[in-house]
């Protein structure tokens, strides 16, 4: 996955700032994972929002302005090489029709929304090894008959 312009400088200063997607977030009052998206370019900030996280890294509000814009979502059309990232392609491919069908059953014919839609990512502590605790919770849509 290429990384834009913009997301570099974001990302550069906030590491520069020593600052976390949740500092981010509690500055700007918007979930760690949010702030994640939009800072690689896959969410649409108002220009409040854009303004505060500019102040909050230093970078000047005028940079962060295309972050106002309707943004182009996705990876795009290839399997994502990044390990963490195909984890999750992987999860989609063997685990996808079988959630689809769990969701079927429990609602009827339709489809969660990405739009109404929040994702939360929390550390479980195990003495086995950490887990990873992924929440997605999207409105149920479904399908319209006429």
């Amino acid at each position: 996955m290429e990384i834009n312009t913009l997301s570099k400088t974001i990302l550069a200063a906030k590491k520069a700032q020593k600052l976390t997607f949740n500092d981010i977030g509690q500055m700007v009052g918007r979930d760690e994972v949010w702030v994640a998206a939009l800072c690689y370019g896959q969410a649409c900030a108002s220009e409040a929002e854009a303004i505060q996280i500019a102040q909050t890294l230093g970078i000047e509000a005028e940079q962060m302005m295309p972050l106002t814009n309707s943004q182009l979502k996705g990876l795009g059309p290839t399997v994502p090489t990044d390990p963490l990232v195909y984890r999750f392609y992987e999860i989609m491919q063997v685990y996808g029709m079988p959630m689809k069908a769990v969701i079927h059953e429990k609602f009827g014919d339709g489809i969660m929304s990405a739009i109404d839609f929040s994702l939360n990512i929390d550390k479980i502590e195990d003495p086995k090894g950490d887990r990873v605790l992924v929440t997605m919770n999207g409105k149920f849509l479904p399908y319209k008959k006429w």
